[in-house]
């Protein structure tokens, strides 16, 4: 993200007239007391101010908070929490990627209006702040008073974020060089195509951990939900209650989310029609299946085919001509 602000209007004309452009963003980093910081993967990483020193900025953003979706953030990040409430009432943009908005969310900064993370850190977004309208499914969300709170889902889609960003305090033509410059190409079907069952860990109550392990290798059947309520020996309002406090999830959305990444590897790796994937994962009626694909994932299965299916091919091919 540093890279793509400073690239805004000086790489283009470097690489199209021979010299470089003006550079009209210029990015500080900034952390807690100044000091190099370690990041993700042991990464240093050597801040130019201390959140005091830091100078007058138009926009904050926030790459990721590198912590484990439900660990506690309050006394951990206390002072960036303040300061990020500070930048705000001072009308900065501010902007996250990944589950950086979580830090947004601790703020109370979210209440109230529409965002999105990282698909892993969704559920617990929505968990824990029961006032923000969490939008799992979209890559980039715009929301806030004045429109000064933007967020990118996890992965790369923190480069929809900085082209937005470029787009919107410099010019949509400046973004469109910048994407250019570095081959980008917009998230425009969101994550959650890239989403797993990030609820599958576990869960503490062990008597709902013993029927995780059974529909795991059990998802096809006819009835699932009746049969791991029967497992259980709990009455079925009873086992609902407690499988969705011990997973996150009611039982039969689990079996379905169970079902489709199962269905994801099967499109990914495989030319099997449609009709028999479905069957395969335990769907005998293939326009549900298709509709419930598409309402969960946000591409038709032939959709996800099509682009998945040809990334593991030309993986596949790429590495047995290395091989040869």
């Amino acid at each position: 993200m540093y890279d793509l602000f400073l690239s805004t209007n000086r790489d283009w004309e470097y690489l199209t007239t021979g010299k470089p452009g003006v550079e009209v963003i210029r990015p500080v980093l900034v952390s807690r007391c100044g000091e190099p910081i370690e990041v993700m993967n042991g990464v240093k990483v050597a801040p130019q101010a201390s959140l005091a020193d830091c100078p007058p900025v138009e926009i904050v953003c926030v790459p990721e908070i590198t912590v484990p979706p439900g660990e506690a953030l309050q006394e951990r990040f206390a002072e960036e929490l303040e300061w990020l409430r500070k930048k705000h009432r001072d009308g900065a943009i501010l902007a996250a990627a990944c589950s950086g908005a979580m830090l947004f969310a601790e703020a109370g900064l979210l209440d109230g209006y529409e965002a999105t993370t990282h698909w892993a850190w969704c559920d617990e977004m929505r968990r824990r702040f029961p006032k923000i309208s969490v939008q799992e499914h979209r890559a980039l969300v715009v929301s806030g008073e004045g429109q000064r709170l933007i967020m990118a889902g996890g992965g790369t889609s923190w480069l929809d974020l900085a082209l937005y960003l470029i787009a919107r305090t410099v010019s949509v033509e400046a973004a469109m060089q910048v994407a250019r410059v570095w081959v980008i190409d917009w998230h425009h079907v969101g994550q959650q195509p890239f989403a797993c069952l990030a609820r599958s860990r576990q869960a503490e109550d062990s008597l709902i951990a013993r029927c995780q392990v059974w529909i795991a290798e059990n998802y096809t059947e006819a009835s699932p939900v009746t049969a791991m309520i029967q497992m259980s020996g709990l009455a079925e309002r009873t086992f609902k209650r407690r499988f969705k406090q011990a997973t996150g999830m009611p039982p039969l959305e689990y079996v379905h989310t169970l079902r489709l990444e199962e269905a994801k590897q099967l499109l990914e790796s495989g030319e099997q029609p449609i009709e028999m994937v479905a069957y395969e994962v335990g769907y005998a009626d293939t326009g549900f299946f298709n509709r419930l694909f598409k309402r969960k994932v946000n591409l038709t299965p032939a959709q996800y085919r099509r682009r998945f299916g040809a990334v593991r091919r030309s993986l596949v091919t790429q590495l047995e001509g290395a091989a040869s």
